[in-house]
């Protein structure tokens, strides 16, 4: 039976390494030139790979020997999640199709979208230079009202979008598809939202009192009441970063350095080499070019890249470590394992070292060690810079719980007003007034997440609380008080984290790298 088993595992897993590398290709090429013929191959690929996971007889076979005696656990995992990917795709063909190009449409739409601000197409980085530095209240507005342009033009196709998402959930026996993805991707969702629930209660008090700080010096930087405060007098299109400070400009640090060279001298500081990663990955912004940022291993096989858009600015150096955080988990698994396993124990583990990494940029030591800071000056912001990591957390966590409650409500019911709900949680979690006549236009459809990554933000915040969980053990176990400059720790993370794939379930592989299941009490540290 076993060999029955291997034998059926080896040749669909060979076809699905082979069909997810040509799309992970194609999606490459189209992210990095976004070119309309691209855009037809990526459809055709993607509409490949589901019609192969829509295959009623594998998945049968996949059922049956599942529910076989089966003692080889390696064998259980990999028919585990075979069973997860296939779930989702048993559906017909012409759904599939649809599903496809609605998504692939709306993914074009973003890659090349430039907001048109005052008759010119401005980039999302231009975007995020005037809400970071602009005093002019009347050009914040406006490049904060162009940045939801997207929103408008891609809101009925996301809700078509969604509807058929949730007909594919409805076949197979689900509420909807919010409910059906958290379950392929084993995550019990009632265990989520209690988690979830739990970290809104436990941050309403401080989020209040820290947004009651950030309001009081918004107010006097922009000399008017906190009551006047509107969204566009924050740093970013949706409050999700640290607003900029008079008090602590952390740009500087980074305005005369080349942050790929700091990025490969701290990665090699902690035993992990990142050149190989670097040399193969898209870094600059230019016309036609995806905004965003992201790392994908192309084959299974090592060939594993980033796409930035980098400046000279702590937010791209944030974002670089980050990128390259997900890349060293993914060059760093065991090439050994079946192709099927050779992925991160969850979504949101890696999620969990990419932060873990990405928030150094904010922090005393490696900027005094790594970006070659004045001690006295770094020594001198301490407290401001404790006070930012917090802040961070905080912001992030409520800006998480904005966009995941919504998401579980826009696949519950996408006949409601989806604009006022969107603002009555922007109000409720994150204490921003609603402008006049927003509820009148599609802001959430704004966030690239909904159309390209759905039911996704819930593994940033569970990566988040992952991350000082693991940065907490091996600070313990190593007797370190900082990441930086210990080999040991890119050591730890490879036999501890990244070698073992996805061969166990994240929860087990989580606590037999910290001793410990998943627990909010490490990030709830940092806010108390």
């Amino acid at each position: 039976m076993e060999k029955i088993v291997l034998d059926f595992l080896q040749n669909r897993i060979n076809k699905l390494q082979e069909m997810t590398s040509a799309l992970f290709k194609a999606h490459w090429e189209f992210s990095t030139t976004g070119t309309e013929e691209l855009q037809k191959q990526l459809i055709s690929l993607k509409e490949k790979l589901a019609h192969f996971l829509s295959n009623e007889e594998d998945f049968q076979k996949i059922k049956d020997f599942l529910n076989s005696k089966i003692d080889n656990d390696l064998i259980v995992r990999q028919l585990t999640v075979l069973y997860n990917a296939y779930l989702k795709h048993q559906i017909d063909s012409e759904l599939i199709q649809q599903i496809v190009k609605l998504e692939a449409e709306i993914e074009s739409e973003f890659t090349n979208f430039r907001a048109n601000y005052n008759g010119k197409r401005i980039t999302n980085n231009q975007i995020l230079d005037i809400l970071q530095t602009s005093t002019d209240e009347i050009e914040r507005k406006s490049v904060w009202l162009s940045s939801k342009q997207i929103g408008q033009r891609v809101a009925p196709l996301l809700l078509k979008l969604v509807k058929l998402r949730n007909q594919v959930a409805n076949k197979l026996g689900y509420a909807n598809y919010y409910s059906l993805a958290l379950q392929t991707d084993e995550i019990n969702e009632k265990e989520l939202f209690e988690i979830l629930d739990r970290l809104k209660e436990l941050t309403d008090e401080p989020f209040r009192k820290v947004k009651e700080k950030i309001d009081y010096n918004l107010a006097q930087k922009f000399g008017i009441s906190t009551e006047k405060l509107m969204p566009w007098h924050y740093s970013d299109p949706f409050f999700q970063e640290i607003p900029n400070s008079d008090d602590i400009d952390l740009n500087k640090f980074f305005k005369d350095q080349d942050i790929v060279e700091l990025s490969k001298k701290y990665y090699a500081g902690i035993g992990l080499n990142v050149e190989d990663i670097l040399a193969r990955s898209d870094l600059y912004e230019r016309e036609g070019k995806d905004q965003h940022a992201y790392c994908i291993h192309i084959d299974g096989e090592g060939d594993i890249r980033i796409l930035c858009n980098l400046r000279n600015t702590e937010y791209w150096m944030n974002t670089l470590l980050h990128e390259l955080g997900h890349g060293v988990y993914d060059k760093y698994l065991d090439f050994n394992l079946p192709f099927i396993l050779r992925q991160p124990a969850h979504t949101f583990l890696t999620e969990a070292i990419a932060m873990m990494f990405g928030r150094l940029s904010r922090d005393p030591q490696w900027l005094k060690e790594i970006a070659g800071a004045s001690p006295k000056l770094v020594d001198c912001l301490q407290d401001q810079l404790r006070w930012q990591e917090q802040l961070a957390l905080l912001i992030f966590i409520r800006w998480g719980l904005v966009m995941v409650y919504f998401e579980r409500e826009l696949y519950k019911n996408p006949e409601q007003n989806l604009n006022r709900l969107w603002w009555d949680l922007v109000k409720e979690l994150q204490l921003l007034k609603c402008p006049a006549n927003r509820e009148n236009h599609p802001d959430w459809a704004a966030k690239i997440h909904l159309g390209t990554a759905p039911v996704y933000y819930h593994n940033y915040i569970l990566g988040y609380l992952a991350a000082y969980q693991i940065e907490a053990t091996i600070k313990e176990s190593l007797q370190i008080p900082h990441l930086i400059n210990e080999p040991k720790i890119g050591s730890f993370l490879i036999e501890k984290i990244f070698k073992p794939g996805a061969r166990y379930h994240w929860n087990t592989l989580l606590e037999k790298a910290t001793g410990r299941k998943l627990t909010p009490d490490f990030a709830v540290q940092v806010f108390k």
